[in-house]
């Protein structure tokens, strides 16, 4: 029996396609997408669309779960639930987790355990170096075949040029993404929130935005040595987008992400010393948060993700200085970004874009498309349901989000991996 969607809108970015489609899917793929009423439904299971928006299915490209290590925080199966949740279909997890993941046994073992907890795909991301210390390289061969589609040391900049110079030409050697975490530690030393008006006013030790921008520079200036494939993490300041589009203009194939937090808050937010508006790359001031924009908008910055970072209140419940970084974001990634929407600065293709098809091509993993034999990824959005961010509600294991209290427009329905069912809003 094929699961035949009807009557929605069908907004697929790599088909240049906005309209209403019913979408038949059978065995684990997109079988047939067709103008409503074409498809007979006799012999599947109906999904009624109407009114909703069906979408590839959406995927995060940077998250942390905390499995294996720190599973009081988050785990595969409590990450899995929330990424479903918020209507991902695939995450592609930091490989800094307790031990780090280095080589292939803990690839395998993220792996078995995605596999057993079931829902969303899960990619793993494999360190740069040999337990993210920037001394050696990791085994890339060895990471690849084990299953790892990408390297970072995210949490950790490589401060080491030479370093992540032969890194880049290494990955290249196997075709695989470099992911960097553009910061430079002598910039931001014992600084907790971004340098400014903010931190000045609060006593709090700041980090300036060129902490970031000499990184991307440099970055940019190896990548175009080596040849290698380099994504920049998290972007969060105007001169960061700046450095980036010039690089594009150049033809240099550099990709970015944002993360929601960074073109939804500025540093305003950490007034009060709250704890859940602290983490790295800090929040920015109010010219990064439209300048982040822009870069979405244009396409300099390909794709939002949410740089899921879960924390316990034993992290978070504590002064402002010792408090861990970091902010969930996988259940309130897609209202926030369809709230740029509702606001004019993205099309909601553009969103989708961004959220979907974009991460897809970059990873280069099934997904982002809704093509007839295309993996069934599919995620079911209400774009008309407004709805208020209520933490212990999440399927997180963890509550520190700067978002509490927000009304959002639009909420994941359905969430659909490889032609099974994951997610129901409601449970229904």
């Amino acid at each position: 029996m094929g699961l035949l969607i009807k009557g929605g809108m069908v907004v697929d970015p790599s088909q240049a396609l906005e309209d209403q489609r019913d979408v038949l899917i059978d065995t684990g793929r997109i079988s047939a997408l067709e103008p409503p009423g074409v498809i007979p439904p006799d012999g599947h299971q109906v999904i009624e669309a109407s009114n909703l928006v069906i979408s590839p299915g959406l995927i995060d490209m940077h998250v942390h779960f905390r499995e294996p290590g720190e599973e009081y925080k988050e785990t595969m199966a409590s990450g899995g639930q929330a990424a479903a949740a918020g209507g991902f279909t695939a995450v592609a997890t930091m490989p800094n987790t307790r031990p780090v993941n280095d080589n292939a046994a803990l690839t395998s073992y993220i792996l078995a355990k995605a596999r057993q907890a079931g829902g969303p795909r899960v990619y793993p991301v494999a360190a740069i170096s040999q337990g993210s210390q920037g001394e050696k390289l990791a085994e890339y061969g060895d990471l690849q075949a084990a299953g790892a589609v990408a390297l970072s040391d995210d949490g950790r900049p490589v401060t080491n040029p030479q370093l992540m110079r032969r890194a880049l030409e290494y990955a290249r050697n196997f075709g695989m993404l470099i992911i960097s975490h553009c910061e430079d530690l002598h910039l931001s030393g014992s600084g907790v929130m971004h340098e400014g008006l903010v931190s000045l006013q609060l006593g709090l030790i700041g980090i300036p935005a060129a902490a970031e921008e000499v990184m991307v520079f440099r970055d940019l200036t190896l990548a175009r040595l080596t040849g290698g494939r380099l994504h920049i993490a998290h972007v969060s300041t105007a001169g960061s987008v700046a450095l980036i589009r010039q690089a594009k203009a150049s033809g240099l194939p550099v990709t970015a992400e944002t993360a929601p937090h960074y073109f939804s808050l500025t540093d305003e937010a950490v007034r009060g010393f709250n704890t859940n508006a602290k983490m790295y790359p800090p929040l920015r001031q109010a010219e990064d948060v439209a300048a982040i924009r822009e870069g979405l908008a244009d396409g300099t910055i390909d794709c939002i993700a949410t740089d899921h970072a879960p924390h316990s209140s034993l992290e978070k419940d504590v002064e402002f200085a010792v408090a861990a970084k970091g902010i969930i974001g996988l259940e309130t990634s897609l209202g926030l970004t369809l709230k740029l929407v509702q606001e004019g600065v993205l099309s909601l293709k553009a969103a989708i874009e961004r959220l979907s098809t974009a991460p897809a091509r970059i990873l280069e993993v099934p997904g982002g498309s809704l093509a007839p034999g295309a993996a069934a990824d599919v995620t079911l959005i209400d774009p008309n349901l407004t709805w208020q961010v209520e933490v212990n509600k999440f399927k997180s294991k963890s509550r520190n989000s700067p978002f509490q209290g927000w009304e959002l427009p639009g909420r994941a329905v359905m969430t659909i991996v490889g032609g099974e069912i994951i997610y129901t809003e409601g449970g229904r």
